[in-house]
């Protein structure tokens, strides 16, 4: 079925810059921001959004601004995508909520199916619905102490996996995501992530030193008897796009698999079709035992998912997963939507393109200057590692700089990494390539004033 938008408020794909930033009509927002929400708060952009789809944004002001961080990997499809929007129209109209505890609805089952055929392995699958990316790893670690009967939970250095207690705890970074908000939950251990730029000992160590450590941690610190899953993003995410070293993945999976902890895949920023493949796990031919997702699945409605081997699954008690919004009737016709454009656009094949446009445009732009120690990543998940003279020494300044830049000049970006030094693109899957490389183009003009 081919979908056409019809809306005459459907922005062009133009970058226009018409006021200061942020303009009066923002600043006002701003004001009453102020005045109602808390200081915590915050938001990265100062400007308010009006309008959005595929790879722009407007303003309140009626600036528009090449949108190169789709809400931080949420509008996958394009913002407003013409399947996501019809499918979710149609459904408010029918019903907006039952509550899935209490009356099942055919839409559920659909996306579970889809996610159930779409991840990787073709072992028997279950899946279940949450609201965010947060709920899926608390509900992922739970599955698997209940199927294991033991505690513990492994992560990585560098790691996010959200802002709940337990995923809070989880996640690496002190500032801004965990400082003063303790005591944290307890049995979840830390080990180091093979990170190549920063291995101490060279890039080409990585992955047979930082298993090493890895195992020894789990043998000998924890035990692996008591450890109920590792959890890993195959990229990971807010800590700066980290790749893996080649093969540390697997060593890992294979550690799992021969001493029956389970591997949980954290894909709530790599799934759906982000990285040129449905799940960046494929990049590295491995199989989790549980697969998160979240942002990208529901085109910007809240929906999060689990979905892994159907003994682990079916090893929770009845009633005791679940949740009053869990897999909400609109959300679950959104998700459908994206499922249907990402195959029948071949999102999959443009998600590649993007990442060979960003990586090569990137690399020109490192290549004339002595603040981008690295670039790296996966189809459309592509970061810049910013870095003083020395080649090491983490540049924030330089990152803040740009996207301030960008912002001014009509382009929306986001930072991330431990160190706050990292440039990170995330454009929406349906942006034209003009319309990227104009983005590039002011990213160059913003490294060149550094």
């Amino acid at each position: 079925m081919t979908v056409v938008d019809t809306r005459q408020d459907r922005p062009s794909s133009v970058r226009r810059v018409v006021t200061a930033i942020p303009g009066p009509r923002s600043v006002e927002l701003a004001d009453r921001r102020a005045a109602a929400l808390p200081a915590g708060l915050t938001s990265s952009s100062a400007v308010y959004a009006e309008r959005a789809a595929d790879g722009v944004l407007v303003d309140v002001d009626g600036n528009s601004f090449i949108d190169l961080g789709s809400g931080i990997a949420v509008t996958t499809v394009g913002n407003s995508a013409p399947r996501v929007v019809e499918r979710a129209a149609a459904q408010l109209e029918r019903f907006t909520h039952t509550c899935f505890l209490v009356n099942g609805y055919e839409s559920y089952l659909e996306v579970c199916e889809t996610l159930n055929r779409l991840t990787p392995g073709d072992h028997q699958k279950r899946s279940a619905l949450f609201n965010t990316g947060a709920e899926a790893v608390e509900n992922a670690v739970k599955y698997a102490r209940v199927a294991t009967g033991r505690p513990a939970v492994v992560v990585f250095d560098h790691a996010f996996h959200g802002r709940s207690l337990l995923t809070m705890t989880m996640t690496a970074k002190n500032m801004p995501y965990k400082n003063n908000f303790g005591p944290f939950a307890p049995e979840v251990y830390r080990v180091p992530m093979a990170y190549p730029y920063r291995w101490p000992s060279g890039p080409d160590n990585a992955a047979a030193e930082a298993f090493e450590e890895f195992r020894l941690v789990v043998d000998t610190q924890i035990g692996a008897g008591s450890v109920a899953a590792v959890v890993v993003e195959p990229i990971q995410g807010e800590g700066g796009f980290i790749v893996p070293a080649a093969g540390f993945l697997r060593q890992v999976a294979e550690f799992c698999a021969e001493r029956g902890i389970l591997l949980i895949a954290d894909e709530v920023q790599t799934g759906i079709a982000r990285t040129g493949h449905w799940f960046a796990s494929e990049h590295e031919g491995i199989v989790p035992d549980l697969i998160t997702t979240a942002k990208g699945l529901g085109g910007g409605l809240p929906l999060a998912a689990v979905t892994g081997r159907a003994e682990v699954m079916d090893a929770a008690h009845a009633g005791g997963i679940g949740g009053t919004y869990s897999g909400n009737p609109v959300a679950c016709e959104a998700a459908l939507g994206v499922f249907e454009t990402i195959e029948s656009e071949d999102l999959l094949t443009r998600a590649r393109r993007i990442g060979d446009i960003l990586q090569a445009e990137l690399a020109d732009i490192a290549a004339g200057t002595n603040v981008i120690g690295d670039v790296r990543g996966r189809g459309a998940m592509i970061a810049a590692e910013f870095v003083t003279g020395d080649a090491l020494t983490p540049n924030r300044d330089a990152v803040a700089e740009i996207v301030r830049y960008a912002q001014d000049n009509g382009v929306l970006t986001l930072s991330a990494g431990t160190f706050g030094n990292v440039l990170r693109f995330l454009p929406p899957l349906t942006i034209p390539d003009e319309l990227l490389r104009e983005g590039l183009g002011v990213i160059r003009d913003a490294v060149a004033r550094i």
